[in-house]
């Protein structure tokens, strides 16, 4: 699939996606700002994960959606949450977080809240671990009497393509597991990431997460069973991330801190 940067591209009846022109190594093509309604035609929708604070980007946001009566943050990391400020002056929408942060014009978004915007149900889920501040969005079906589940945005939480950061001190990894934990019963309900394509399955998708953690889990034990407790998290880095871009050592590193206070509370 080619990529189009700043156009919609309708990916469910409910959901769109117009993705930032800012690909890097951390945020893959882009950043996926995510607009929710209950018809493509609506001209009116929920912004999720605004993205960078670049005119363009927003500029091309607001003439995807139209008015917009929310504004949702999956995390307030900046390329997410930068331009989520500048695109509530311009419509007055309320930026819900679960960071007081990065609120503005909106009180706290907890656990268990159903939101209603643009026609669409929206349940907050919190699924910290890639920062403690996550959330995910849960989308019910729209039809009424039917309960079942229809997709999920999970931010940086489960990405389209690769494995995210548990950005410690602030990502636990604990609660990462916990948060794949729970998304893994969301079998047949489908991914709309923060970064990279959507997913056909977060049931199949966090179970292969969380495969993937286990197993750098076992290579972190044995590289400190061969390297002694005195290694540091760059040297782990060195021995366990040989297979990934060196340029993405430094967020590697990061999550081998993670990795490495989840064995130390594990006795290990």
């Amino acid at each position: 699939m080619s990529l189009a940067y700043e156009q919609l591209r309708q990916v469910t009846p409910l959901a769109g996606v117009v993705l930032a022109d800012n690909p890097s190594a951390m945020t893959l093509d882009g950043t996926n700002t995510w607009l929710l309604r209950d018809e493509p035609s609506r001209r009116q929708a929920v912004v999720v994960d605004p993205g960078p604070d670049d005119d363009r980007h927003l500029s091309s946001v607001l003439q995807a959606a139209g008015s917009v009566p929310l504004i949702l943050l999956t995390h307030g990391h900046a390329d997410h949450s930068e331009g989520a400020r500048r695109l509530h002056e311009l419509t007055g929408a309320p930026v819900l977080a679960l960071d007081p942060a990065h609120r503005y014009g909106a009180e706290g978004l907890a656990e268990g809240a159903v939101l209603d915007g643009a026609g669409v149900q929206i349940q907050v889920w919190a699924t910290p671990g890639h920062t403690a501040d996550s959330l995910s969005f849960v989308i019910p079906g729209q039809v009424p009497g039917e309960g079942h589940t229809v997709a999920v945005l999970t931010g940086d939480t489960i990405l389209g393509r690769g494995s995210t950061v548990v950005a410690h001190p602030d990502g636990v990894l604990a609660d990462y597991l916990d948060s794949l934990r729970r998304l893994a019963t969301l079998d047949g309900v489908a991914v709309l990431p923060g970064h990279g394509p959507e997913l056909a399955d977060a049931g199949t998708a966090a179970r292969g997460y969380l495969a993937h953690r286990e197993q750098r889990l076992a290579q972190v034990r044995q590289a400190l069973a061969q390297g002694g407790p005195e290694l540091s998290a760059m040297d782990v880095v060195r021995r366990v991330y040989a297979d990934v871009d060196p340029v993405l050592w430094p967020a590697a590193e990061w999550s081998v801190k993670a990795q490495l206070a989840y064995l130390r509370a594990e006795g290990f």
